[in-house]
């Protein structure tokens, strides 16, 4: 059986720690990239696997790099669920058109960072075209409050670990499975295998804060970018193996949510 290799940025977080740990007690290599560029002798490496951000990411992934597919959802996705799962209105649509909002809303980019995601009291205050492309992707939401979150990484459909992160207004981190509303999130989750997600994801949700609290999702985020807050760090990496991996190794069902990486020049 060929060794698995996970590769980190240069900037390991605690997330990549702890998965760098779970990885040796697998056996597995554990590499850090030590400049955005890939070294001759590590590209295509057999069994690879990736945690590190978005930018990152786009720049070691592909070929001539790692040779890596990156799974995440859709970039529409949180737009298209069912009211009944998101609990208030969003619109994906493209920064241009978001500077010409005249309400405040909350907008983000849907799978990267390009710019800060935030409430917005206008369109204007918008980042303008020199620093994002009018044309970037943006989900636009009504703003709303969340007494309490979890952080879940999805394989098949299953949760296979969760962590609380934020409660009463700040951070609040514990394992989901310590958490008194663990059966609520769980229940909440199993309604979300049927909602059009690549087989490893991050999905975030939450209880909104209102006189008739309702469980909502906050958004869903790649595995291989994600930290993992109190989740078991084991079943995390399960989830970020399945998420990042040799694209050869993907399913036809999975294919449809590789992430587009950038065309990279090498000297």
């Amino acid at each position: 059986m060929r060794t698995r290799t996970l590769f980190l940025s240069p900037r390991v977080n605690a997330t990549g720690q702890a998965l760098a740990d779970a990885a040796r007690r697998r056996g597995m290599q554990v590499e850090t990239l030590r400049d955005w560029r890939v070294p001759d002798e590590w590209r295509g490496t057999p069994g690879a696997t990736l945690y590190a951000g978005p930018l990152f990411a786009d720049v070691v992934a592909g070929e001539p790099g790692l040779g890596l597919g990156l799974l995440e959802a859709p970039p529409d996705w949180l737009a298209r669920l069912p009211y009944e799962l998101k609990g208030r209105e969003i619109e994906f649509s493209t920064v241009a058109e978001a500077r010409q909002l005249r309400r405040p809303a909350f907008v983000k980019p849907p799978n990267d960072k390009s710019f800060p995601a935030r409430v917005y009291p206008d369109g204007s205050r918008l980042p303008g075209p020199d620093a994002v492309d009018d044309d970037t992707p943006v989900l636009v939401s009504d703003i709303v409050a969340f007494a309490v979150e979890y952080r879940l990484f999805l394989l098949d459909g299953q949760v296979r670990t969760g962590s609380r992160y934020f409660a009463r207004g700040e951070l609040d981190v514990a394992p989901l499975d310590e958490d008194p509303r663990r059966d609520e999130v769980l229940s909440f989750a199993a309604r979300l295998s049927e909602m059009g997600l690549p087989s490893a994801v991050v999905v975030d949700v939450g209880l909104r804060a209102e006189d008739t609290p309702r469980w909502a999702v906050v958004e869903a985020n790649a595995a291989w970018a994600s930290g993992h807050y109190a989740c078991d760090p084991d079943a995390a990496l399960d989830v970020v193996l399945r998420a990042a991996r040799p694209v050869a190794e993907f399913t036809a069902a999975d294919r449809q949510f590789l992430r587009p990486l950038p065309e990279v020049v090498r000297d």
